[in-house]
């Protein structure tokens, strides 16, 4: 397992996050981390994960940091409505997003500005725990093209799998002894070249989703050993 050296100044948000969460998550979990290197040392770019687990942020944060990169996400802005947290959220460079809402649209801007000013977006493309009774990943949203196709980064996709056994989806008392192994696999940046050069449609953006989604798909079918 290789880790790189971060490259960005953390600030005292993020030191404070990483000082407390990545002490416990070593505690907790063991990792096996595999070619995390394709995660770009620099610059604007989007990590596309498969999400099984409400401690999967937590989990994928650990692995992007241990890359090199500072996780920056879409949260739900309902987090940020209590004075401190928000304050923290907002001082770590995460992002709020208002489901349903106008302002949704502002976070898509804000967004698109982060990873123009070369930040590491991690997104769920699936925009909620799998319901799959397998635990595979679902079809997915477009929030994760369109940014993309927005914005023309690498799209790196992420398959994990162990976070269901530390805190199975749609539950609350996690699962800590024994101590469970977690398995994290980036690949190629998804190829979305072509698309670019195509104008804006609806059919665009789901061309590039339906790859983003395959791209996470077989990676979780690799660590997983099935199909």
């Amino acid at each position: 397992m290789r880790v790189r050296k971060l490259q960005q100044k953390r600030g005292w948000a993020m030191t404070v996050a990483a000082s407390i969460l990545k002490p416990t998550l070593l505690s907790a979990t063991s990792r096996t981390w595999i070619d995390g290197e394709k995660i770009p040392a620099t610059g604007g770019c989007i990590v596309v994960i498969n999400h099984i687990s409400h401690v999967d942020p937590l989990l994928s944060a650990h692995f992007v940091y241990d890359h090199g990169r500072l996780p920056r996400y879409l949260a739900k802005s309902g987090l940020f409505t209590n004075k401190y947290l928000g304050a923290f959220l907002t001082a770590a460079g995460q992002i709020p997003v208002e489901r349903l809402s106008r302002n949704a649209v502002g976070a898509y801007d804000a967004a698109v500005k982060a990873i123009g000013e070369g930040e590491c977006i991690i997104v769920y493309p699936e925009g909620t725990l799998t319901r799959d009774p397998d635990l595979w990943p679902m079809k997915g949203k477009t929030g994760a093209a369109r940014l993309a196709l927005a914005t023309g980064c690498p799209v790196i996709p992420v398959g994990q799998w162990g976070a269901h056994e530390v805190l199975p989806p749609y539950t609350k008392r996690p699962h800590l002894v024994p101590r469970k192994n977690i398995v994290m696999k980036a690949g190629d940046p998804v190829p979305l070249d072509d698309l670019l050069a195509l104008p804006s449609s609806t059919e665009r953006t789901a061309r590039a989703t339906d790859r983003i989604m395959d791209a996470i798909t077989a990676i979780v079918a690799d660590i997983r050993h099935e199909t």
